[in-house]
C-alpha cells in the first residue's frame, strides 16, 4: 500500500514538472497542477474499472492521495506568492508599447505565428492594435487594445463601415513568406526598399505585415515597431 501511495506522489510531481516545461500553450484553461491532477485521476479511475484483476483499493488510494496533494498545494499557493510563481508560473507580457517582445515569446517557447493566432482569437488582426498582450498562467492571452481600437459599434458613432482588410505576414522571424506575398499581390521590391529605409535586413525582422497592399507593420527583433505606407516609403 505504501508503494502505491509513493508511486502516485512521484507520478504527480513528474507530470507537473513535465507540464511546466512544455510551456503555457500546452495547458489550455487549467493551471499546471490542476491539469496534472485531472489527467492522472482520469487514468487511475480507468484502471480498476477496466481490469477486474486489480483491486478497487489500488485505484482509490492513489486518487485519494492526489486529492490530498492538490488540497495541500492549493492552500500553499493561496498563502505564498513564491510558491504560486514556482508552481503556476507568472503572467508574461508578450506585447508592450514597443511591439512584440521577442525574448518573452522565446521564453514561453512560442512562435510569432502562435502569437498571431492567439490575437486573432481575440478579434485582433495586427499587433499594432494593442497596447499590451499578456500570456496568463493558464495559457490564455489577455489583450489591452489601444484607445483607438477599443470595441465600439458603427451605430454608436453613426459611421459608414468599410470591408476589413486582412494583413499578410510578408516576413516572419527573418524569413520571406512567399505564399503570402503572392496572395496579397504585394510588390516585394517595395518591402525591401522599406527595410533599407529603416536600416534593416530581412534576417533582423521579427514580423512584417502588409495590409491592403500598402500599409505595413514592421517589428524588428530588437527595437520598437514602426508602421507606415509602402507607397510613401517608395515615393521618388
Amino acid at each position: 500500500m505504501l508503494i502505491v501511495f509513493v508511486r502516485a506522489v512521484l507520478i504527480y510531481i513528474f507530470l507537473l514538472i513535465a507540464m511546466r516545461l512544455m510551456g503555457k500553450k500546452q495547458l489550455g484553461e487549467l493551471q499546471p497542477f490542476e491539469f496534472a491532477v485531472t489527467l492522472i485521476m482520469a487514468e487511475l479511475a480507468c484502471i480498476p474499472m477496466s481490469d477486474t484483476t486489480v483491486p478497487v483499493i489500488y485505484g482509490l488510494v492513489p486518487i485519494f492521495t492526489l486529492f490530498i496533494v492538490q488540497f495541500a498545494l492549493t492552500k500553499i499557493i493561496k498563502h505564498s506568492i513564491k510558491a504560486r510563481r514556482l508552481i503556476n508560473g507568472k503572467p508574461v507580457i508578450v506585447i508592450n508599447p514597443c511591439g512584440i517582445d521577442y525574448r518573452a515569446i522565446s521564453m514561453l517557447d512560442l512562435t510569432v505565428n502562435d502569437l498571431l493566432e492567439a490575437l486573432r482569437e481575440k478579434n485582433y488582426l495586427s499587433p499594432d492594435e494593442l497596447e499590451y498582450a499578456i500570456f496568463e498562467t493558464n495559457g490564455d492571452v489577455s489583450v489591452i487594445p489601444k484607445a483607438c481600437n477599443r470595441p465600439v459599434t458603427a451605430g454608436d458613432l453613426a459611421l459608414q463601415t468599410s470591408e476589413a482588410k486582412l494583413p499578410y505576414a510578408v516576413i516572419c522571424e527573418g524569413k520571406k513568406m512567399s505564399e503570402n506575398v503572392r496572395k496579397g499581390n504585394i510588390d516585394y521590391s517595395r518591402v525591401e526598399k522599406t527595410l533599407q529605409n529603416h536600416n534593416l535586413k530581412q534576417k533582423n525582422v521579427l514580423l512584417m505585415t502588409v495590409t491592403g497592399g500598402k500599409n505595413y507593420y514592421l517589428q524588428p527583433i530588437s527595437g520598437r515597431y514602426v508602421t507606415g505606407s509602402l507607397e510613401e516609403e517608395n515615393a521618388g
